[in-house]
């Protein structure tokens, strides 16, 4: 499928992106899906695979770069700040409106894990938006606050907290605030901070099964405290009369997030299982994403052809 390197602006920081296209040549202006990467991911990653497989169903994709991260700009680097987050997807959306092969009335958003939540935040916000959808989708703000299976002791986040404000402090004298790490050394580690989860996510960005040099290795500390009080799901119930889907794996240990959003969902909408799927294994193993894709597929072909302005 063609693919173009592209390039937007997002608030004063300019967005690398990965522009795909169906190979065949259309009649007129085709429906478009603004796909966003999992936290610390770049376009080359989830995001991509799932932004090229949806162009050879027919749709345009765009697939970017978060600001402060991948081949975008922003400093510092590794800022992980939600509200630019949902801004980069917004301003996504702009670009693909302003396009000649892109039929403006006809865009959705797709996110994955991270993505899913500031997805639904940007699309709670923005008419263009015209259905959404999300893939193992989380709010990593909730992540970071509860774990991702929900039971973390809130003394860790706090510990957090503490450091980000160490860090802030520093900077302010002129010192080395220094960075939070996001995986650890070897995936025992991961696996003794994060379980299965933490090993499978070790898995995916450490090994060469997904790894990618640009895919972010650290965070800032004041993402910590940005974070903090974000809530990706507030806006949920703003999407309605438009369409969701919502994407999880039975073993997934982040899916009890899917259901809050399911439960708060005010329109039309859907939660659709795969079977046997752990979070990360959405992100690439074919037997799990290929039916995930084929619902996509589905889902956008009929929200963005038959989605008015009434909803019906």
């Amino acid at each position: 499928m063609p693919k173009t390197t592209v390039g937007f602006d997002s608030a004063g920081i300019p967005l690398a992106a990965h522009l795909h296209t169906p190979d065949a040549p259309a009649a007129g202006p085709l429906p478009a899906i603004v796909v966003g990467h999992p936290g610390t991911g770049v376009k080359e990653q989830a995001s991509g695979t799932y932004a090229r497989l949806l162009a050879e169903r027919g749709f345009v994709t765009l697939a970017f770069d978060a600001a402060h991260q991948g081949e975008s700009g922003g400093l510092p680097r590794g800022l992980e700040d939600p509200a630019q987050r949902v801004e980069d997807f917004k301003a996504a959306v702009s670009f693909l409106a302003t396009r000649e092969d892109v039929d403006a009335e006809r865009i959705g958003l797709l996110g994955i894990c991270a993505s899913g939540g500031y997805s639904l935040a940007a699309a709670g916000g923005d008419h263009r938006v015209k259905a959404v959808a999300t893939v193992c989708g989380v709010d990593v703000a909730r992540q970071f606050r509860y774990g991702a299976d929900g039971t973390q002791d809130p003394a860790v986040f706090q510990g957090l907290l503490d450091l980000a404000a160490q860090a802030r402090t520093a900077a302010a004298r002129g010192d080395d605030p220094g960075v939070m790490p996001v995986f650890p050394e070897t995936a025992e580690q991961a696996g003794a901070l994060g379980g299965e989860h933490g090993v499978e996510g070790f898995e995916y960005y450490c090994t060469p099964r997904g790894a990618h040099e640009r895919s972010a290795k650290h965070l800032t500390w004041p993402s910590v405290d940005k974070l903090a009080s974000f809530d990706a799901f507030h806006a949920v119930p703003l999407i309605a009369p438009r369409p969701l889907l919502q994407i999880a794996g039975t073993r997934a240990v982040t899916s009890w997030m899917a259901v809050e959003v399911h439960q708060r969902a005010a329109g039309p909408k859907e939660l659709h299982w795969i079977e046997g799927a752990s979070h990360v294994d959405l992100y690439d193993k074919k037997e799990y994403s290929d039916p995930a894709v084929e619902k996509l597929a589905g889902y956008f072909r009929s929200a963005l052809t038959s989605y008015d302005a009434e909803g019906k």
